[in-house]
């Protein structure tokens, strides 16, 4: 009886707000967001920092709608959905080459190529890989593009499961600390999400600190 309710609650979800992706969908979808984020370009619009963040959340109970996860299931889900989509990012790339990003309209994904490329050049592949997984869009495209330019398919492997499981596991476990410590954080939750993400570009931006510093070093010397 109740499931015109439930697929109309579905079908009226918001695929760019964290909550009402985990009200409809629960852990399940933690995982599918997971990999059409990493592994399918049609994805680099999900919101795979706040997502996480709110889900690792709402595993303490706190959230709207009296969504409550399981923190065991949902770290699967999660890792599980982001490892399983790099690997298949850098499948489709090594077999598609740059034809799809070539093909793409989309200003964003074309941006997120260019800067996953400078990441590529200037990093290394390990280095790349691992902060690429913090910064929004570079995650998804940079997995193509590393199958595209012929990245060896092991280096690609150990170091997506590293930065996958960092990010993934990380960012849930610091959503549900911070729900564990804070009564009702829930109504913080925007700005939280905000500080979660600008705290994961931390890496990224340290290093192309550093990357700039070296850069300047080398022209003092020469």
């Amino acid at each position: 009886m109740n499931t015109p309710v439930v697929l109309s609650t579905q079908l009226a979800v918001n695929p760019l707000d964290a909550q009402s992706l985990l009200a409809a969908f629960g852990v399940l979808g933690v995982g599918v967001v997971m990999f059409a984020e990493t592994g399918l370009l049609i994805g680099f619009f999900l919101p795979g920092d706040s997502l996480l963040f709110t889900a690792g959340l709402l595993c303490t109970g706190t959230g709207q709608h009296g969504v409550r996860l399981s923190l065991g299931p949902l770290l699967v889900a999660a890792a599980v959905g982001a490892l399983a989509g790099a690997q298949c990012g850098y499948l489709i790339g090594r077999r598609a080459g740059g034809a799809l990003l070539a093909r793409s309209r989309s200003a964003r994904l074309r941006e997120g190529a260019k800067s996953a490329e400078e990441l590529l050049d200037r990093y290394g592949h390990a280095k790349a890989i691992v902060l690429a997984r913090f910064v929004p869009v570079v995650r998804t495209v940079l997995n193509p593009l590393a199958g595209a330019l012929g990245v060896p398919v092991r280096v690609f492997t150990v170091w997506q499961v590293v930065g996958g499981l960092v990010w993934s596991v990380g960012l849930t476990l610091a959503g549900y600390a911070l729900g564990s410590s804070i009564p009702n954080v829930d109504r913080y939750l925007l700005p939280l999400v905000a500080l979660i993400v600008l705290v994961s570009l931390l890496p990224l931006a340290a290093e192309l600190y550093r990357g700039r510093r070296r850069a300047d070093e080398k022209e003092v010397r020469g």
